[in-house]
């Protein structure tokens, strides 16, 4: 069966175009019922504010989360990672309708507005030990959200340095008012727990289809044996070597 994308706003076509380098048939989700028709579901990246409300007119949100409680595959990227949290910190007024489901809380547009966008290499043990390829992947981070905090059942697959000044006091320790400016600390930037994935930058914006493949495996290891496991051509291999592409960030 095909890889759904919610495509209600964001990079939902570089997420289709991913998959098809994999051999992968994605197609596009904005209805309810187009869910029934698909075995995994990837929301994209993009305004979660926006995506939240057009969710909310489409009536979308009972059918997402029952596609969540059914075990089926789903990751979430930048925006979608806000939407598969349990909480989220520093809404805008009046808060914002979430899927659930993924036991954490994020800090949306914790790396800050779209000029504070940026590149960097994370240090991914997990994606290269299942997916091949170097230690490190070039996460791209737009108005990205961050992890402070996971439940007992969530993996960390990847984290980030920030200065500790830049968590809630909650998130500081217990003496945060004696702590040096230049003290570090760490959020998390990517995350897996049983059926959903989530990652705080935008994989489908770079050549490296690693975590396209690493879901879709997901599927399979989920679904073992069934005939909706998703099977990726061995011809196609998670890890494509390609020259590095430094994309730009397109601001306002």
């Amino acid at each position: 069966m095909a890889v759904g994308v919610l495509a209600l706003q964001g990079s939902f076509n570089e997420h289709i175009a991913a998959l098809r380098r994999l051999g992968v048939m994605g197609v596009e989700v904005r209805k309810p019922e187009q869910l029934d028709g698909v075995a995994s579901l990837i929301i994209p990246g993009g305004e979660s504010t926006t995506m939240a409300k057009l969710a909310e007119y489409h009536n979308l949100f009972p059918a997402l989360r029952e596609f969540v409680k059914l075990g089926k595959p789903v990751w979430g990227t930048c925006a979608g990672l806000i939407f598969l949290a349990n909480k989220a910190y520093g809404q805008k007024e009046g808060g914002q309708e979430l899927v659930g489901g993924l036991d954490c809380t994020v800090h949306r547009n914790f790396f800050g507005s779209q000029l504070q966008s940026f590149e960097t290499e994370l240090v991914v043990p997990d994606l290269a030990s299942k997916e091949g390829g170097p230690e490190t992947f070039r996460g791209v981070f737009i108005r990205a959200p961050a992890v402070l905090e996971v439940g007992p059942g969530v993996e960390v697959l990847a984290d980030y340095p920030v200065l500790a000044n830049k968590l809630p006091d909650q998130y500081r320790g217990p003496e945060p008012d004696e702590q040096s400016s230049a003290a570090t600390s760490k959020v998390i930037v990517a995350v897996r727990q049983k059926n959903l994935l989530g990652t705080a930058f935008h994989p489908e914006l770079t050549a490296d289809t690693r975590w396209h493949s690493y879901f879709l495996k997901m599927g399979s290891e989920l679904d073992e044996g069934s005939s909706k496991a998703i099977i990726i051509p061995s011809t196609y291999p998670g890890f494509i070597q390609q020259p590095k592409i430094d994309l730009p960030i397109y601001l306002p």
